[in-house]
């Protein structure tokens, strides 16, 4: 299991690691789910906490091995196993999201945490023994998930009233231990796979969102209330989206991971900035379906808070996909700062009757200013080549 080659041509995510990603957004799926529920029950500070909670030890699963798996990945039946085993976790993670939000209960979803963590620790084990020098790194890692196993299980055991510090203290050193373990030592991560993964995953959970959206409406459709405003709904969810979708990918983050973001600074500010990617594009399916049901009038939600939970998120994502990815690439003028004026205009239309309609028309029109922008600005060339 020695380390893979970070220059190896035509590196890319194989079916094992998509077979992952597809059972996490299971996680990601049960967790919007119970966000539109708690929206729609008006729990609203309750429910954020809570999915912010839930999505990062979703999130940082996928990504502790996301990045392992760009270093080490011998695929042989051992590593098969163990990868299998991770799966199993996540997806008894997922069966413990509901019960998670609507008791507050832990003990599932810390189960399956741990299931994920531990096969992990196994892994990194295993990469200490067969690549001599990188050990150091690899225990640092293995050490560092470990005990922090050690602490989410201890949580349990604490009252109600102190388990709310102790969460953001191993939230903090879960977000260390990376840090901390290539202090010793680089794993030899591929940028070009790295990207990859990461640009498919924002697919998934886009996709996810679609489709329990359209769900959604679909049920709003068949108890036959205000067609006309699930309409709208449905026409500025799918702008939103495409948006989404366009606006990310405008900028390749492979050109990033092999020039300016190979210092570890930068490189943890775009890995870690991706958590706001990836809980916004999931949250924007919890303010759709929270949005159909007002619209149904089978809710009491009112509807400005029904808007921002529309608007809310797809703002989030905007600014993070903002930060990470086109300040980045040095662009000046209109080009620097058109996405965090859209950003503000996509908020403000939660005051609008249509606000999805009309954050989704603010979003194509932010296409259309950063496209112009690409074709004729000062990276014109590099970007019609792409």
């Amino acid at each position: 299991m020695s380390g893979r080659d970070p220059g190896e041509p035509h590196r890319t995510a194989t079916s094992l690691e998509l077979l992952f990603d597809l059972c996490v957004v299971i996680a990601v799926a049960q967790a919007s789910a119970s966000l539109c529920t708690a929206v729609i029950d008006g729990q609203y500070v309750t429910g954020l906490l809570r999915y912010a909670l839930v999505f990062f030890t979703i999130w940082w699963a996928w990504m502790n091995f996301t990045w392992f798996a760009s270093a080490y990945d011998p695929d042989d039946i051992p590593y098969r196993l163990v990868v299998l085993v991770q799966i199993t976790g996540s997806l008894i993670l997922a069966a413990g999201v509901p019960r998670a939000f609507e008791e507050g209960d832990l003990r599932v979803i810390t189960l399956g945490y741990a299931v994920l963590r531990t096969a992990l620790a196994v892994l990194w084990l295993r990469a200490a023994r067969s690549d001599p020098g990188r050990r150091r790194t690899a225990l640092r890692f293995a050490v560092g998930v470990t005990s922090c196993q050690v602490g989410w299980v201890g949580t349990l055991l604490l009252p109600e009233s102190a388990r709310l510090p102790a969460i953001i203290v191993l939230i903090i050193a879960e977000i260390s231990v990376p840090v901390w373990a290539q202090s010793a030592g680089m794993t030899p991560w591929h940028p070009h796979h790295i990207a990859e993964r990461y640009e498919l995953f924002t697919l998934i959970v886009l996709g996810e969102s679609v489709a329990a959206a359209a769900a959604a409406v679909r049920g709003a459709f068949d108890r036959g209330h205000n067609a006309g405003a699930l309409y709208l709904l449905a026409a500025g969810g799918l702008l939103m989206v495409f948006a989404m979708w366009w606006l990310y990918f405008a900028r390749p983050a492979y050109t990033l991971l092999t020039s300016t973001h190979q210092s570890h600074r930068r490189r943890f500010t775009w890995a870690y900035g991706h958590y706001l990617v990836f809980a916004s594009a999931g949250a924007e399916r919890a303010g759709l379906a929270a949005y159909a049901g007002l619209v149904t009038r089978r809710t009491d939600v009112p509807s400005v808070a029904a808007g921002v939970a529309v608007t809310l998120p797809l703002a989030t994502f905007l600014m993070t996909v903002w930060a990470v990815h086109v300040r980045p690439h040095r662009q000046s003028g209109v080009g620097q700062f058109a996405i965090p004026v859209g950003a503000v205009a996509v908020l403000a239309a939660a005051l609008s009757p249509a606000p999805a309609l009309v954050a989704g028309l603010s979003a194509a029109a932010l296409v259309v200013v950063v496209t112009v922008v690409d074709r004729t600005g000062p990276g014109a060339r590099d970007t019609g080549a792409r």
